[in-house]
């Protein structure tokens, strides 16, 4: 009878810590729609190709430097089928200060040769679809999917959402997949492509990777900052 008892409670601890996650995670909402009313990408696009080769090329690469790179990396290949007929060296050259230039230029040349060739020139609307592509594994695909479509089929991870998420307590992961599914299971998924843009946004203004302004964060008085050293 012991063991029943001692597994029991230990439902009952299971389901208080999913409570208290829960409602950390709607303060956490709350604060971030204050601060952050109309969230958008800093990535600047008019369609679905466009958003898709800027978020390729933000991978370890600020958006801002992005924004300098893409008007004449589209001015030279405004479409997929256009991108067909480069180099990748050209592709290279125009794309040389996003840095890792060569994986990227790579990526790019097969990405639009599989949208033309399985996609007849138009970027997917699905998760399984997109991650078909290279270069596109799912934070590329859910912030093209929630940016371009409006569609919410996953929660993107990028490098700010995984520090804050593991920094509020609302993950213990480290892994990207795992953080996801968390955090999908704390936010409602009309939220989700709202969530990563707030929490993209705080990072950079608020929860810095090595100087958070803790004194300044209106998330402080729940905040556990795991992994913050004190001082």
């Amino acid at each position: 009878m012991r063991p029943a008892r001692t597994g029991s409670r230990n439902v009952g601890e299971s389901t208080d810590a999913k409570g208290v996650l829960s409602a950390r995670a709607g303060q956490v909402w709350e604060r971030l729609v204050k601060r952050y009313p109309a969230p958008k990408t800093h990535l600047v696009h008019e369609n679905a190709w466009e958003l898709l080769v800027a978020t390729v090329l933000a991978a370890q690469c600020t958006d801002a430097r992005v924004n300098t790179i893409t008007p004449e990396f589209f001015r030279r290949w405004p479409r997929p089928v256009d991108l067909l007929s480069a180099t990748q060296e050209e592709v290279e050259q125009v794309i040389h200060s996003a840095g890792f230039y060569h994986s990227k230029a790579k990526n790019l040349l097969g990405a639009a040769r599989v949208v033309v060739e399985m996609f007849g020139g138009e970027v997917p609307h699905t998760l399984a679809e997109l991650i078909r592509i290279p270069g596109v594994a799912r934070k590329t695909a859910n912030v093209v999917l929630w940016g371009a479509f409006g569609i919410n089929e996953g929660l993107a991870v990028d490098t700010h959402v995984k520090r804050i998420s593991r920094r509020l307590g609302l993950t213990q992961y480290d892994d990207p997949v795992r953080i996801e599914r968390d955090l999908m299971k704390l936010f409602p998924r009309d939220t989700w492509g709202d969530v990563n843009h707030r929490l993209v946004w705080f990072g950079r203004d608020v929860c810095d990777a090595r100087n958070p302004a803790c004194t300044e964060c209106e998330m402080a008085e729940f905040c556990p900052r795991v992994g913050v050293k004190a001082g």
